[in-house]
């Protein structure tokens, strides 16, 4: 192709398309003739229901309809009552005593002894259970045997309990 060609051709696109965004940009949008045309539209009118009638309405669905203070001063008494009912019961609660028989076979280590009581809730941490025994110097004592131990008992009385000194 000669460079006249494709430069006219590249005008007539250019020019072409000038055209048109003006004509889009300036022109009215077309109106038909049915659009043209006016609707009848019949409007219904409704008449907005009282509040005493949304009220009735409410209640005879089974709703509960109060103004919305009443609602807050309701909200806040259930929240004392609750707090009411509740703050006896932690006042008066009384520590959850627990009791175990540990078997303790040879072979076992401190560890192992840790976790059972961990288990059965008598010690809180297994890990520090062991760390105490290892403190005291007590871990190659163990003693194999059948011990009871309770919550109420120290670490240092169910270490006595379970190992040699």
């Amino acid at each position: 192709m000669k460079f006249n060609v494709v430069s006219s051709f590249a005008t007539g696109i250019l020019l072409a398309t000038t055209i048109c965004g003006a004509v889009y940009f300036t022109e009215d949008p077309v109106v038909t003739k049915a659009a043209a045309k006016p609707t009848k539209t019949v409007e219904k009118i409704v008449a907005q229901p009282t509040e005493t009638e949304m009220k009735d309405k409410l209640l005879a669905a089974g709703y509960v309809v109060q103004p919305k203070a009443e609602f807050d001063k309701a909200i806040e008494a259930a929240k004392k009552a609750a707090a009411a009912a509740t703050a006896p019961a932690a006042n008066n609660s009384k520590k959850i005593a627990y009791r175990a028989v540990i078997t303790v076979t040879q072979g076992m280590t401190s560890i192992d002894v840790g976790k059972m009581l961990e288990k059965a809730k008598i010690v809180p941490d297994d890990f520090k259970f062991s760390r105490d025994v290892e403190k005291k110097g007590v871990e190659k004592n163990l003693r194999p045997g059948t011990f009871t131990v309770d919550t109420e008992m120290t670490y240092d009385q169910v270490i006595a309990t379970i190992f040699k000194k």
